[in-house]
């Protein structure tokens, strides 16, 4: 598959927190992060999202009495999955992971999300809502983006989430499997069965070949 003018790569949270010894840690997410700058330098168009949260953000078990990380709770905008306390405005674990940081210099923006504390956001499109937008698809399509490639974590979540939206904004998506992570292989196999009937590709980024 080759990269074009109008293509785009997507790093989805390669934050400390998602990074072992993180608050939300996903195993082998660190060693990500070589790979992804590798991946960076041969895209124009780079866009970075960032978990961005309060600490009274309504996705956080510590908000909720008696309640414990990995349950789900009812909220005005659906089910919501309840974390450990992570990637905090402004805190250690919300930085992006040292290793990366020639992508992100690389980047033309860094999409901020689930600043919100009554939200949480998983898609760099949408918050949980489903309806209030980050700007990242108005910014794609200044941009002259019609395919995204994303990467980063997680595979199961943020990255599926932001894949399902893209699809949906209109956007050609491919997922780079081997440059992602997932939280759990039971999330991680719904991810791959949402992307197969959804019309999104995964790729290894072995199979990228630079556009002429």
């Amino acid at each position: 598959m080759k990269i074009g003018s109008t293509d785009a790569l997507l790093v989805i949270d390669p934050q400390n927190d998602f990074c072992e010894g993180g608050g939300l840690a996903v195993a082998g997410g660190a060693g990500l992060m070589p790979g992804i700058n590798r991946l960076a330098e041969r895209f124009a168009k780079v866009i970075v999202t960032q978990d961005w949260h309060t600490p009274d953000q309504i996705s956080f078990a510590s908000n909720h009495d008696g309640a414990t990380p990995f349950t789900e709770i009812e909220v005005a905008y659906g089910r919501q999955m309840l974390w450990p306390d992570h990637c905090i405005q402004g805190s250690p674990g919300a930085d992006f992971h040292p290793d990366v940081a020639p992508t992100v210099r690389r980047a033309v923006a860094v999409i901020r999300k689930g600043y919100n504390p009554a939200v949480d956001s998983y898609s760099g499109f949408f918050e949980n809502d489903h309806r209030t937008p980050t700007g990242l698809s108005g910014l794609l399509r200044d941009l002259g983006v019609t395919c995204v490639f994303l990467c980063g974590l997680a595979y199961d979540y943020c990255v599926r989430f932001t894949a399902e939206d893209a699809v949906r904004e209109g956007f050609e998506v491919v997922v780079i499997s081997d440059a992602s992570r997932a939280i759990a292989p039971q999330s991680e196999a719904a991810a791959r069965d949402s992307f197969r009937a959804m019309g999104v590709a995964e790729i290894e980024a072995a199979d990228l070949s630079d556009g002429v």
